[in-house]
């Protein structure tokens, strides 16, 4: 068991064993595999890891906004060795079981909105995105979507054409799924429409989405959903303008488009609301949950209207997802957050870390930009906070 107060560094990382083994790493698995430090985790606990060598290391980044609840939380743990002596499998393509149905029933519930839904259960982000984007397409009948500029949903072959984090994520990929228009996320600290911020703006982001696409380019009736990240993730943690997310949530009710609500990294509590669009006072049609749902295991879903989620047997099926093991794993996820206060902590200590944080900003002019919800929290560093 690891306990400890602060980090602990007894070899220079990365150390002899953690050079050995990433050395057999680079000779095997894929080169695409960005891996930004040399860590090498062999254990971890709560917010702590510790590498092969005997360092011992805060994890700051809670594994890309996985590990909500801490690493190895003692009930998550005792939840895998009760249910792997019981069920470990069952295909849910054919048969039913009642882990399943009860996180059904629980994400029913404490997603957004008084209205009848219906759940798919997928084992992984990229793949709730890809049943938002069918199951819209099949409602609908449309042929467009609506995506963002910075946004990152995901790399499968329908979810990447959604994701414009970054050139290396698209480039040699091409053609992608067809009938997707990106549009200027509200990034208002580098405004990608060249004004000075908001509100001066007027929200020309939003106007270039009403005005330009939907009225040039996008046929509204035609439009299958708006597939959007109440704060973008990997886009470097942007918050947009709650009158931005009520703008799309009146262009999807004006031309009867669904908005597809991608919450696989803020969601989950991590901004100190079950759901960041919470804190904009926005309902969506569609939902996408992964990362922090399983603590770390292989886990994702797809919550929609009930009416949207309307398809035939057999039109959108998979082997492992809803893994019995996993959803009671995720429903004791959700009661750890709700019996520990988790939410009312991220709210805490999220107000903490961005106060000190401008604190900092206030002494180094290298932090141009402090902002974030809950803990999902950015600070972006500039050469010169004037240009």
């Amino acid at each position: 068991m690891i306990c400890m107060r602060r980090p602990k560094i007894v070899v220079e990382p990365p150390g002899p064993k953690a050079r050995e083994l990433i050395e057999r790493d680079r000779r095997l698995l894929s080169p695409s595999l960005t891996r930004t430090a040399p860590l090498v985790g062999v254990e971890a606990e709560g917010c702590w890891v510790r590498d092969i060598d005997g360092n011992e290391y805060l994890d700051f980044g809670s594994g890309i906004a996985v590990t909500n609840v801490g690493h190895r939380h003692p009930r998550v743990v005792e939840t895998v060795k009760r249910e792997v002596e019981r069920l470990i499998f069952v295909n849910s393509c054919d048969f039913y079981t009642v882990p399943q149905v009860e996180l059904a029933e629980k994400l029913a519930e404490i997603t957004p909105g008084d209205f009848d839904k219906r759940v798919f259960f997928t084992n992984s982000g990229t793949e709730a995105v890809e049943c938002a984007l069918k199951v819209t397409r099949y409602h609908t009948g449309g042929y467009y979507f609506i995506g963002f500029i910075g946004g990152f949903h995901g790399r499968t072959m329908g979810s990447l054409q959604f994701t414009t984090t970054s050139l290396s994520a698209r480039r040699r990929f091409q053609p992608m799924m067809p009938g997707v228009i990106h549009a200027p996320y509200a990034y208002c600290y580098r405004c990608p429409l060249g004004h000075e911020g908001y509100p001066d703006c007027g929200l020309a982001c939003l106007a270039y989405l009403e005005d330009w696409i939907l009225k040039k380019v996008a046929p509204p009736e035609e439009v299958a959903g708006i597939l959007f990240e109440p704060v973008q993730g990997a886009g470097g943690y942007i918050v947009p303008p709650a009158e931005w997310v009520r703008g799309l949530r009146r262009i999807a009710n004006e031309h009867g488009i669904p908005l597809i609500d991608d919450e696989v990294q803020a969601g989950m509590g991590r901004t100190g609301r079950w759901w960041a669009v919470e804190h904009f006072g926005v309902v969506p049609d569609v939902v996408t949950i992964s990362k922090a749902i399983a603590a770390g295991f292989p886990f994702g879903a797809c919550v929609t209207r009930a009416d949207i989620m309307d398809w035939a047997p057999g039109a959108h099926e998979n082997t492992l997802g809803g893994n019995p093991v996993l959803a009671r794993v995720a429903l004791t996820v959700i009661d750890i957050i709700e019996r520990e206060g988790l939410l009312e902590n991220a709210s805490k200590m999220g107000e903490y870390l961005k106060k000190r944080m401008e604190e900092l900003a206030g002494e180094f002019e290298l932090i141009g930009d402090v902002r974030g919800l809950g803990l999902m929290v950015g600070v972006e560093f500039v050469k010169d906070r004037r240009t």
